[in-house]
């Protein structure tokens, strides 16, 4: 399941410990994030269904300016958008290089 911004949802550690319900894997994810982010992160806001599900987002993706654009144009993700690459989702490429590959294999098909 590939998000708005091109990131790999299946591969998320949020997403995979809510899809096994593993209050282990929350607590590990918590404080591997919480260090790598700077960030005060509890295990249980680790609950994630994916980028565009219905249901549970991580606090942070629910937030996502990304996401809400996306989702406001319609998009299956950014590679579709006409505005591809603008500033907010550059920054994000910064932080996370993947999804920025992702999202060029994607606009390549």
């Amino acid at each position: 399941m590939i998000a708005y911004c091109g990131l790999n949802c299946s591969k998320c550690e949020a997403y995979l410990a809510t899809r096994e319900n593993n209050d282990r894997k929350r607590e590990e994810t918590a404080r591997k994030w919480s260090k790598m982010y700077g960030a005060d992160i509890k295990a249980d806001q680790i609950n994630c269904g994916g980028c565009k599900s219905n249901g549970a987002k991580f606090f942070h993706c629910d937030m996502c300016e990304i996401r809400r654009c996306s989702s406001a144009k319609g998009l299956e993700n950014c590679a579709a958008c006409e505005s591809y690459i603008c500033d907010t989702l550059a920054g994000f490429i910064k932080l996370a290089p993947e999804a920025g590959l992702a999202l060029e294999k994607l606009r390549s098909l």
